[in-house]
């Protein structure tokens, strides 16, 4: 990444990186300044860190299996 400051777009795609702590810790300080800065990052950042939380309270067994087949095509053929 250059060194030029981060805009809302580029600070979104990188949080999950941010969250998962593989960035360089240049790369996070530099989202950290962002987000010292703009209130919707954050809250943005916020509402992710909320969903991993809740969602990671949900067993196989809670999830509908018209939602799980749903799940399961949707990301089928995803790449990273």
């Amino acid at each position: 990444m250059s060194d030029h400051t981060l805009t809302c777009h580029e600070v979104i795609e990188l949080l999950s990186d941010y969250i998962e702590g593989v960035m360089s810790a240049d790369d996070r300080r530099r989202v950290d300044e962002h987000l010292a800065q703009c209130d919707g990052c954050a809250t943005y950042l916020e509402q992710m860190r909320e969903t991993i939380r809740l969602s990671g309270m949900v067993t196989e067994e809670q999830v509908p299996d018209a939602d799980k087949t749903a799940l399961l095509d949707a990301f089928r053929d995803w790449r990273r």
